[in-house]
């Protein structure tokens, strides 16, 4: 068994990162799987779902917007990552026998287990699907929930990532109290 585990929200300049590691039995069908950013709001609610129901072992882990500030977006990503997989490991009712997990994209994080990175494994390894799945719905709803908080940033809309009308808000209002302050907000060109 494999465990994959991938991250969403590395681009936004607002909110935390979310990461996800995910287990799936060797039966699973995993037809509704691919890269979060292929599916549609809703297909990824529907694979969320049977992913959540039908994989042995999930776990979210999350890096708030002051730690990506404080560390660095990459190493926020892996820090998420590994309280993914120690959310998952706190969850996990079977018997832990991971061969290796699998982590989309160039960097591993710091797991008890080997780690291998790899390069579009978003869109090539089941389980690096399905965490790419949890990560990206996990994060979206968050950000839907900040929207009811913070409405005249449109999170609901580009859940924080850098827009034209994110940038313009920022601008207009000044920063969100979930504003990443290390990222830049490069100036919103006329066209």
């Amino acid at each position: 068994m494999i465990c994959g585990i991938d991250e969403a929200g590395r681009g936004p300049l607002a909110g935390p990162v979310c990461a996800a590691a995910v287990v799936l039995p060797p039966d699973f069908s995993w037809n509704c799987l691919r890269d979060s950013k292929k599916l549609s709001p809703a297909q990824r609610e529907k694979a969320r779902v049977r992913i959540s129901a039908g994989a042995l072992g999930w776990g979210i882990g999350w890096a708030s917007e002051t730690e990506i500030d404080a560390l660095n977006i990459l190493q926020a990503s892996l820090l998420a990552m590994k309280r993914a997989f120690e959310a998952m490991i706190a969850r996990w009712s079977g018997e832990l026998d991971l061969a290796e997990a699998v982590v989309d994209g160039l960097y591993v994080p710091d797991i008890p287990i080997p780690c291998r990175a790899m390069v579009k494994a978003d869109s090539l390894i089941p389980e690096v699907m399905a965490a790419s799945i949890l990560a990206k719905t996990s994060r979206d709803a968050l950000m839907e929930q900040y929207a009811l908080l913070y409405p005249e940033y449109g999170y609901e809309k580009h859940k924080g990532y850098p827009t034209r009308e994110h940038k313009e808000n920022i601008i207009r209002y000044g920063p969100s109290p979930i504003q990443r302050k290390s990222f830049k907000v490069n100036p919103v060109r006329k066209p």
